[in-house]
Formats: structure tokens, C-alpha cells, sequence
């Protein structure tokens, strides 16, 4: 048996134990409703909307660099734009489990679409989100669709899928493709006001609307949500590009991979001063419930996740790779600092989601310490596995890899 057989075999299992396991977990929280959970009235969000607003970002970001693409015609990062689509759907699919199985009713999902309030945030959200992944599936396909006809005239099960998708086409003149790269540019054109201010900026004024939360209210918040996620979706995309080639055995485009990076050292640093200031704003008030929230992030049980996974493994590890003479010229720190990144991020929405809840609102309410249950941990692995499987299988059946690429491989 290849040594690449065996590692896809064992790849998939891995995947297919975390999700069993997940499985478990969300029939139990099913079973049992949110009992099964550390949540309460004092602390009602906690790992699954911490996951849900970091998936979120992570869609928008992938987004956001796919049009730099397809909108504003930076070729240099082409070999990314199909998977900068792909990734940002399923995150968008992982995003929408974990904040199904956080609802109190979770047979109700659909009332969000059917009862529309307008003047509420999370009904104009929700509906963003079903725009958004709409365009999103559009724009993936037409940018595979000259492949797809390709693809279709061979043989296997990956050729009658590319048949069934292209409806039948075999149009592959300049001028269908020419029509093609039209379509992907007015779709990214319309989806970009859509993922900044609709999905991931939408998703930070869930919070900043929060008049009783005064860490979470704040102007800046929305905008602090979208450069975080140009933060996490370069970063991801150019982890998962670096390590689809090795593994694969491709050429890694080392320019495009220090050109990524330098974007993502950009992002960061945008990304660092707003975080700035928006400590220092909201310090400088001297409102308690404000600065007892700062010092929870801070000094509290849970500072460890700010300090050493937001602030050094996010930031610091990252930086000083991009900027060593020897590690920024090494494709494999670059990479080991993109994850870290991701890893960083990760700790953003948890450090934004459970302090702001820790500290009561009134004077004589308990404090919301609060820590996941076995339960939110294995249901959480066990969906971010399934997106994993579910990427794994898409890079399989579609041509998520441009032509060049494949050659590349061969």
C-alpha cells in the first residue's frame, strides 16, 4: 500500500472518530437541551458563539481575499482564489451548526426567516447570511465551470458529478469564458458590501448593540470584526495552501506565500491598533463594569488565553518570524506563523464572547464564571472535524485546483 493511501485512510479516520464523538455530544445536548451545558441565565453564550463568530470571520476573510481575485484582478494569488471560495462556504456551514445547536429551541431555526422583525439586528443577519452564501456558491461555481466541462469528459464518479453540474455545457470559446470572469466580478463586486457590512461587520454589531455590555458597546467593534477577519482568512488560506502542496507533492509558489504573508503582517498590524484603541477608549472612561471587564481579560483565571494565545502566540511568535532576516525567507515558518495566527484569532472571539459576561451587570448578581462542558468541547471537535471531511471530499470531487496546478502535480 502507498505510503499517500495510507495517510488519506488514517486522515479520514481521525476524522471520522472526532466526528462520532461530536455526534454523541450533539445527541446528548438534543436529549438533554442546554442543561448539558456551563451555560446559564448569567453566562448565556459561551464556546459554541465564541466557534460561530471565529468561523464567521474566517468565511469573511477567505472571501475578502477571493475578490482581490476576481474583483480587482491581483493575479499573483490565482492558485488560492477557488480555495479562498471553498473554504469560505464551509466556514460558513460550521458557523451555522455551532450557533444551531447554541439555540434554546433548536427545532426552531427556520423562525428567524419565516417571522422577520425589522428592527432587529439578528433577522437582517440571518438574512445576509442566506445572500451571502448564495453568492458565494455562485462565484465558486463559475469559477470552476470551464474546468468542470473539462473534467466532464472523462471518466469516474468525479466526471459524471463535473456532467451533472455543467447542465450539459460544452461551451468553452474566449467568449464563454470571457462571460464567465464578467459573472465572477459582478458577484464578488456585489458580495463584498455584503460580508463587510452584512456578514462579519453584522456580526460585530450583534454585540456592540449591547447597550448592558459596555466592553461590547462600541462603534469600533463592527470594524474591529472585519479586519480580523481579513487577519484569519489569509492567514488560513495560506496555511491550508502551503500544506495542500506539500502534501500533494507540488511546487510551493514561495513569492506568492511571502507576498500573502506580507498582507497578513498588514492586517495584523491594522488589526493590533484597533484592539488598541479600543482598550484604551473604553479604559479611559473609568466605567466600572468596562474596567472590570479589561481586568478579567487581564488578570483573570482565564488571562492565560489573553496573554499567551491572543497576544504572544497570535501576534508576537507571528511578527517576529515575519520579520527575521533567516524565518521570513523560510516557507515553513511562514507557515507554522499563518497557524498560529489562526490559533491567536481563535483566542480573540473566546476573550471577546465570556469575560464581557463574567462580570455582572447589577450590583449583588453572581459572577458568570463560566468553562465548556465535555459536551461543548466534543460537540465542537466533532463539527470542525466535519468540516474538515467535508473540504477533503470537496478538493477530491470538484476542480477546486486551477489547470496549472494540476499540471504542476503531474
Amino acid at each position: 500500500m502507498k505510503s499517500s493511501t495510507r495517510l488519506t485512510k488514517a486522515w479520514y479516520g481521525v476524522l471520522v472518530i472526532l466526528m462520532a464523538l461530536g455526534g454523541w455530544a450533539i445527541i446528548e445536548r438534543i436529549r438533554g437541551g442546554l442543561a448539558v451545558t456551563n451555560l446559564t441565565s448569567t453566562t448565556p453564550w459561551g464556546a459554541w458563539v465564541a466557534f460561530y463568530i471565529f468561523f464567521v470571520g474566517l468565511s469573511a476573510g477567505s472571501f475578502l481575499l477571493s475578490t482581490m481575485i476576481f474583483v480587482f484582478k491581483m493575479e499573483q494569488y490565482e492558485k488560492i482564489g477557488r480555495d479562498a471560495l471553498l473554504v469560505a462556504i464551509l466556514s460558513m456551514v460550521l458557523a451555522m451548526c455551532f450557533i444551531l445547536i447554541d439555540l434554546g429551541r433548536m427545532e426552531r431555526f427556520w423562525h428567524a426567516l419565516r417571522y422577520w422583525n425589522f428592527t432587529s439586528i439578528l433577522a437582517w443577519e440571518v438574512r445576509f447570511y442566506v445572500v451571502y452564501i448564495g453568492l458565494l456558491m455562485a462565484e465558486l461555481y463559475f469559477s470552476m465551470r470551464q474546468d468542470l466541462i473539462r473534467a466532464a469528459k472523462g471518466s469516474g464518479w468525479q466526471a459524471a458529478l463535473a456532467r451533472f453540474l455543467t447542465f450539459g455545457s460544452t461551451d468553452l470559446t474566449a467568449a464563454s469564458k470571457q462571460r464567465d470572469h464578467r459573472l465572477l466580478k459582478i458577484l464578488g463586486s456585489i458580495g463584498i458590501p455584503v460580508a463587510i457590512f452584512g456578514v462579519h461587520g453584522g456580526t460585530g454589531t450583534l454585540f456592540a448593540v449591547a447597550k448592558a455590555r459596555p466592553f461590547w458597546n462600541s462603534g469600533l467593534f463592527p470594524v474591529i470584526f472585519v479586519v480580523s477577519a481579513l487577519v484569519s482568512g489569509t492567514a488560513l488560506l495560506l496555511a491550508i495552501y502551503v500544506i495542500r502542496s506539500k502534501v500533494m507533492g507540488r511546487e510551493v509558489d514561495k513569492e506568492m506565500v511571502k507576498s500573502l504573508a506580507g498582507l497578513l503582517t498588514l492586517f495584523l498590524f491594522i488589526d493590533l491598533g484597533l484592539e488598541f484603541y479600543e482598550f484604551f477608549v473604553g479604559a479611559y472612561g473609568l466605567q466600572y463594569t468596562e474596567l472590570a471587564t479589561i481586568e478579567t481579560i487581564f488578570r483573570g483565571p482565564f488571562s492565560w488565553s489573553f496573554w499567551w494565545v491572543q497576544l504572544f502566540l497570535g501576534v508576537v511568535v507571528p511578527l517576529f518570524i515575519f520579520f527575521h532576516p533567516r524565518l521570513k525567507e523560510s516557507v515553513n515558518a511562514i507557515t507554522l506563523a499563518a497557524i498560529l495566527v489562526v490559533i491567536g484569532i481563535l483566542g480573540v472571539r473566546f476573550n471577546i464572547v465570556v469575560p464581557a459576561l463574567i462580570v455582572p451587570v447589577l450590583p449583588g448578581l453572581p459572577w458568570g464564571y463560566y468553562y465548556p462542558t465535555l459536551v461543548e468541547w466534543l460537540s465542537s471537535l466533532g463539527i470542525v472535524a466535519f468540516g474538515l471531511f467535508l473540504y477533503t471530499v470537496a478538493i477530491k470531487a470538484l476542480p477546486i485546483d486551477t489547470v496549472e496546478e494540476l499540471r504542476e502535480g503531474k
